[in-house]
């Protein structure tokens, strides 16, 4: 299937009591992604070699990082072919493109939309080799 939901992240203002709270309530695993960084990988299902990617068709795997403003979304991010592409039909279509294409280190790129009804989602094109 086209276009699929293939990674989400949550916002905290306590990042240590999220990371605790899901821990608990969902038995996810939450590690700080690097040293330096503000950010948490959230694995919620058994993962490949590459200690991210899920073994379950379907299932997803996200992030934990540091809210930066009130108000800030729980955010799910679909796997697009071309964020270029897909942000010109979702404006055409009565969407707002609220974060234009960004680079996302050596993995691709992402956007953040908002759609017709108000709701919040994310882009990202890997980069393809």
């Amino acid at each position: 299937m086209k276009n699929p939901i293939t990674y989400f992240e949550i916002p905290a203002d306590n990042v240590e009591r999220a990371k605790k709270f899901y821990e608990k309530i969902f038995d996810w695993k939450i590690k700080k992604y690097d040293k330096d960084g503000e950010y948490w990988s959230v694995i919620t299902t058994e993962v490949g070699d590459d200690d991210w990617t899920p073994k379950e068709p379907g299932a997803i795997n996200g992030g934990l990082v540091k809210r930066d403003m009130p108000n800030e979304p729980f955010i799910n991010y679909i796997t697009v072919d071309s964020i270029e592409k897909i942000c010109k039909i979702i404006e055409k279509n009565g969407g707002t493109i609220i974060v234009p294409k960004k680079v996302m280190g050596e993995w691709g790129w992402w956007a953040i939309f908002k759609d017709t009804e108000g709701n919040i989602l994310g882009l990202y094109e890997e980069v393809k080799e």
